[in-house]
């Protein structure tokens, strides 16, 4: 527990999602050192020292110049001529109070390297690297190299230390019919998409008992999708019936080679179909490109027909060792474009080192073997229009006028963009705006909005936000951190939800002044919507998403891609409600049902509330969705603004204590009731197996933190939107907890749980046919509610997220730490309380 407790999960909480707590604590014991400070190393560096390893030392010998300033958005004009590395420390200390940073503005030796578990070398000679990565490699230590040029990245990984990186286990879960024989054949209900030398562990199987206690078991895939065999199984009991395979992610030993044989013998990631031969021709051109800088003390010229014969030339060298294609008109462009130091470029291969970074200290996930090689050639314009010769001036967007020009410079000034969300994303995108020069022209222009505020838990992932800025509007905070990166910008900030309320402010005209849309969003709703407007006036737009490890862009031009979705369209299988209610066997199903559980409680009744309270037409309206429909919002309203509306803070405890024992105990042993812990289906099988897990319900305990802190999250959440001032002072609530009474649990006999959805939808008919007394009734005591309750507390509406663009509430679902946080314990209740997990 002391170990869990050193980890801030107020600010961690998303990550350890991901990685969970025991590889954090590998991280936290990592020192790392960057050695490079333009646009790719401060990426690296930024990136790392939010994740929270232990210490990141910064290394730069050069000083601050007009190039810089394209991808370095730590530097300002007036760090021109300063050492880099110093010039950034400042704002890298920020990140992260948890991690130590420190800037070396000397030479890289040994006793430095020997200080650190991780080394990374950003925009390094060859000569360096071999020098340094064979000192890494007899040491010891992690080894990674990124470098940059133009619109081509390049990453190469060395890992030595620690070559097994443990991974989650129960990625895949099948449910066994039959097994057999010697091998012993499993058939499995479903479809399974295991490999030969996978391992699944075996449970709940009845008869060949000795399979649930022989841990992990490797598997040989048979022609079947069905099928797999395993072990000798004949000399096990005879097998008669259930049973489940669950897959176990085993830790994996990876060879790695060193640099100086690597080079010769790549081992390669591809970064995209079809270009293999691309890639080895990037690797050739990246080590010519080193011996050209050797030889001619600098970069080649932008679009300079001689460098380039030069460059290709050096390459031709390196193709008869290699014995490698080579793709001439590549190297051509790469000669071209090597000058370029590009803001996008750097964020892309910069979050790939720095995630090999949080891979080589944290022992978490496949590192990539070994090199990697991007580019963006593509975005080169067609060859007539190649021609412009490329000036550079003391300009900050030298290093992008390198590679496309200054006219396209210009245009770039002169777009007017719409971005939608400063989240994560919408940071990163922001920081890319500000480095191009995206609107920064007198006549260009970027909108962005944001409802939310900033809350401490942003600040693992939204870098352009501190501690001090906690509380504070998004936009606002994030207008304010781009003008200092780039004062020329041209940037509004709104506080609006973008959906059909607000299109008095994002109307036709807004959008016919547009040239394009950004999305940053975490809805499906939203996107679909945002990328309707688009669509409608044909507008570009560009959309991304992450999801864990995973992430996504999507670029849609209207009437030349496909469109983003539809409504009600979803990227994820939906999750069967009745598994969400009663049978939750993943995790994933216990945080939609704690996500559930908390928009139900704490945004969807109170907005119902203030719709009937402000809403003349509302009772008529919830009146025509049918009855079943009207009867729950009506309850919901009545025990709102009637006699159940709390009064006082010590109501508000009351109400949390009974609501964890409905959640945690009555509602669990009715399920029970309903289906004893040894209940046979009809076919003769254990109800209680395979997705059943079977619950066992909780015993309340004040002196259990995790359901102290779902009373204190919850009995103050309803107090928020109540207006009544709460506490979280535990001692007090404690007392007054002390005084609650919590009514004995009887089962009820005849009550009915559905196993399945279909039986569900069935089931609405019936409940579709409740007398319309019943629905008179309390249609009426809603009414009588509130004329009999006239104080201050129904005067107003009630605490929800506002609406209106003009206000702000304090207590939005995405603005509130406590929300959060009750989402979090409800969550964890499923989970390390384990009712659904025994």
């Amino acid at each position: 527990m002391s170990q869990v407790s050193d980890i801030d999960e107020s600010l961690y909480s998303r990550q350890l999602y991901v990685l969970g707590h025991e590889a954090m604590h590998h991280m936290k014991k990592a020192d790392v050192l960057i050695a490079g400070m333009r646009g790719l190393g401060v990426e690296i560096a930024k990136n790392v020292i939010l994740a929270g390893v232990k210490s990141v030392t910064v290394q730069d010998e050069g000083i601050a110049s007009w190039e810089d300033l394209s991808s370095q958005f730590y530097l300002e004009e007036s760090s021109i001529g300063q050492n880099r590395a110093q010039c950034s420390l400042s704002k890298l200390l920020k990140l992260n109070p948890y991690v130590t940073v420190s800037a070396h503005t000397g030479p890289l030796h040994e006793n430095l390297l020997a200080q650190f578990q991780v080394v990374v070398l950003t925009n390094s000679s060859l000569d360096e690297q071999r020098k340094i990565g064979k000192y890494c490699h007899s040491s010891g230590i992690q080894f990674i190299t990124a470098d940059t040029k133009g619109l081509c990245g390049s990453k190469f990984t060395h890992e030595l230390l620690h070559p097994l990186h443990s991974w989650q286990s129960g990625c895949l879960l099948l449910f066994v019919c039959s097994l057999k024989g010697n091998p012993g054949i499993v058939t499995c209900t479903d479809k399974h998409e295991f490999q030969d030398g996978d391992f699944v562990a075996f449970s709940e199987v009845l008869g060949m008992t000795e399979l649930n206690s022989c841990g992990q078991v490797e598997i040989k895939v048979l022609g079947k999708p069905y099928t797999f065999s395993i072990c000798d199984t004949s000399l096990f009991s005879e097998y008669e019936k259930g049973g489940v395979a669950t897959e176990v992610k085993m830790p994996k030993m990876f060879h790695f080679q060193a640099l100086h044989d690597a080079i010769s013998n790549p081992q390669m990631v591809m970064t995209g179909y079809g270009k293999t031969n691309k890639h080895h021709t990037l690797h050739l051109a990246f080590q010519a490109l080193h011996c050209f800088v050797k030889r001619a003390g600098r970069l080649p010229k932008p679009r300079d027909q001689a460098d380039a014969k030069m460059l290709l030339a050096m390459m031709r060298e390196l193709k008869s060792e290699a014995q490698l294609e080579l793709d001439e008109d590549i190297v051509r462009k790469f000669a071209f474009t090597a000058q370029g130091n590009l803001g996008p470029v750097n964020s892309f291969i910069g979050g790939l080192a720095a995630q090999e970074v949080l891979k080589a200290s944290s022992r978490k996930f496949t590192p990539v073997q070994q090199w990697l090689y991007f580019d963006a050639l593509e975005c080169l314009p067609e060859e007539e229009e190649e021609k412009e010769e490329v000036r550079l001036l003391t300009d900050r967007y030298d290093g992008q006028i390198a590679v496309f020009g200054k006219a396209f410079q210009e245009k770039l000034g002169k777009q007017k963009y719409f971005l939608v969300g400063t989240g994560a994303i919408g940071c990163e995108l922001l920081k890319n705006f500000a480095l191009i020069g995206l609107g920064a022209a007198e006549d260009g222009h970027i909108t962005v909005t944001d409802m939310d505020s900033i809350e401490k838990s942003n600040l693992n992932r939204q870098f352009l936000f501190t501690s001090e800025d906690i509380g504070r509007l998004k936009s606002e905070t994030a207008m304010q951190a781009i003008l200092k990166m780039n004062p020329s910008m041209h940037i509004t900030a709104h506080q609006n939800r973008v959906d059909p309320e607000s299109e008095e402010v994002y109307g036709n005209k807004f959008f016919s002044s547009l040239d394009g849309v950004a999305a940053a969003l975490d809805n499906l709703e939203a996107r679909v919507y945002l990328d309707g407007r688009c669509v409608q006036h044909q507008k570009p737009l560009l959309e991304g998403g992450t999801l864990g490890t995973r992430g996504h862009t999507t670029v849609v031009v209207p009437f030349l891609t496909d469109s983003y979705g539809v409504p009600g369209s979803s990227l994820q299988k939906a999750i069967p409600l009745c598994t969400l209610k009663n049978f939750p066997y993943l995790i994933e199903h216990t945080l939609q049902w704690a996500r559930d559980e908390f928009e139900g409680l704490f945004k969807q009744v109170p907005e119902n509330v203030n719709q009937y309270l402000t809403d003349h037409e509302f009772l008529q309206r919830t009146l025509e969705r049918g009855e079943a429909g009207a009867l729950e919002v009506l309850a919901q309203l009545h025990g709102s603004v009637g006699s159940q509306r709390p009064a006082v803070w010590e109501d508000c405890v009351t109400w949390a204590r009974l609501r964890w024992e409905i959640l945690y105990n009555n509602d669990i042993r009715q399920l029970l009731h309903c289906f004893p812990p040894h209940q046979m289906t009809s076919s003769g099988l254990p109800f209680w197996s395979g997705q059943k897990k079977c619950p066992h319900p909780l015993t309340f305990s004040p002196n259990n933190a995790t359901h102290m802190d779902y009373i204190i999250a919850a009995a103050n959440l309803y107090a928020q939107i109540y207006k009544i001032k709460g506490t979280r002072d535990r001692n007090t609530i404690r007392e007054v907890l002390e005084k609650v009474h919590v009514p004995s649990f009887t089962p009820k006999s005849g009550v009915k749980i559905h196993v399945t959805d279909q039986d569900m939808e069935k089931d609405k008919e019936n409940v579709a046919a409740l007398s319309t007394s019943s629905l008179g009734r309390i249609t009426r005591r809603t009414a009588v509610s509130c004329v009999l309750h006239p104080d201050s507390h129904m005067s107003h509406v009630l605490n929800v997220p506002s609406q209106d663009k003009h206000k702000q509430s304090s207590v939005g679902f995405e603005k509130c730490d406590e929300k959060v946080r009750l989402l979090l314990k409800s969550a964890r209740l499923f989970v390390t309380e384990a009712p659904f997990f025994p």
